[in-house]
């Protein structure tokens, strides 16, 4: 039993070691803002939108990039489209009239995943400047404007930006993308942030190389492969968006465990990435593995133990141990945590990133997105 234990113990410790020492390296750095050299530049950019029986929010999308500030003579729409519904329809309708920006409508004969029509897209833009976003998100007016204020950079090939909100009213979302965003800024000082969202993502045109047709988390793909061309992925919070997030627990395991799936899937095709690529490679891949796929096992593992050793103890009374993981569960489902409602969001993340790497392991991978329709509501 007290061996049983104390290899609960080991295992917490090495579970915990990891975070406190990224919070140790947060409070030292004090990353702010964004790391690039940002400078006012106005190119040529291209706005790259996939799309798939968006009919009820498509329009919504594009009065939310014609409200951005910037030149709109210098925009172009790539529209790449493999709707069923009366999506393209509406699109063509909206700029009839329109001189500006320039519409290319991309049309897929069936629906074949996103890093497919991102890489169909590409072969229609024209601009040095790709901006990548999505029907369900909304843009701040100078979000495009911030962007390539980044990409003045001629070290930058690609800058994320920060979800200010989640709608939805899922605190759960709200607090884990704050915290993402926390680990984003201090990597982008480091290096280069991993993450990249797909919603609010600009890259030069000349880093991009052709996606994985399978792949799951399209957007974090270019990042890394922009990484690995030599040049730097920042993360500035001064780019803002909107996306929509899943309140209840079944709709929000859906959207997580699939996003999951996307970044292990990409981690493990680029583990000959660590190492390499200066701090990249050294200490930002390496603590998005441990999170990522060895952190769940370790607190899978040692919630068994742990569960264990104080049924040794105790008897049955020690099944208490798991009670008491499921009642936080609960609370924390109903974001009535208080104050450590964020460690219920990390603890939730921990449980896709499990369920993640058992559903790649059994082959559950198409490379496409389910529609939540539902969160999707809130676009209309």
């Amino acid at each position: 039993m007290y061996v049983v234990g104390g290899v609960a113990l080991g295992l917490l410790a090495l579970t915990a070691t990891p975070y406190v020492c990224y919070l140790a390296l947060y409070a030292w750095i004090r990353p702010s803002g964004s790391p690039a050299d940002k400078q006012a530049w106005e190119p040529e950019v291209s706005v790259v939108l996939p799309t798939y029986n968006e009919a009820a929010i498509v329009e919504t999308k594009l009065d939310d990039l014609m409200a951005l500030e910037y030149p709109i003579e210098k925009v172009e729409l790539v529209v790449v489209d493999s709707s069923t519904d009366e999506t393209r329809a509406i699109i063509r309708d909206y700029f009839a009239d329109l001189d500006d920006p320039d519409l290319t409508i991309v049309e897929e004969g069936e629906r074949n995943g996103v890093a497919r029509a991102i890489n169909e897209a590409m072969e229609s833009v024209s601009s040095e400047i790709v901006f990548r976003t999505d029907c369900d998100s909304k843009l701040a007016a100078d979000a495009l404007s911030e962007a390539v204020a980044n990409l003045a950079d001629e070290d930058v090939g690609a800058v994320t930006g920060q979800q200010t909100d989640v709608l939805g009213d899922s605190q759960v979302e709200q607090d884990y993308r704050d915290i993402t965003a926390r680990n984003q800024i201090l990597e982008s000082y480091l290096d280069s942030t991993f993450i990249c969202h797909g919603p609010c993502f600009a890259f030069a045109r000349s880093e991009f190389r052709p996606l994985t047709p399978d792949s799951l988390a399209d957007d974090t793909e270019i990042g890394v492969n922009i990484r690995r061309s030599g040049s730097r992925v920042v993360m500035d919070p001064a780019i803002q968006f909107v996306e929509s997030g899943a309140s209840g627990f079944v709709d929000r395991r859906t959207r997580k465990d699939r996003r999951a799936m996307g970044l292990v899937q990409l981690l493990a095709r680029n583990r000959d990435a660590l190492g390499k690529y200066g701090k990249y490679g050294r200490v930002v891949l390496p603590f998005n593995w441990w999170f990522m796929i060895l952190s769940p096992w370790l607190a899978a593992f040692t919630g068994i133990l742990a569960t264990a050793a104080a049924v040794s103890l105790l008897g049955v009374a020690g099944l208490g141990v798991p009670v008491l993981g499921l009642v936080f569960f609960w609370f924390g489902q109903q974001d009535h945590l208080g104050p450590i409602q964020p460690v219920y969001a990390v603890a939730d993340s921990q449980v896709s990133l499990l369920v993640a790497q058992l559903r790649l392991a059994l082959g559950d991978v198409t490379g496409m997105w389910d529609v939540d329709r539902e969160s999707r509501r809130l676009f209309e």
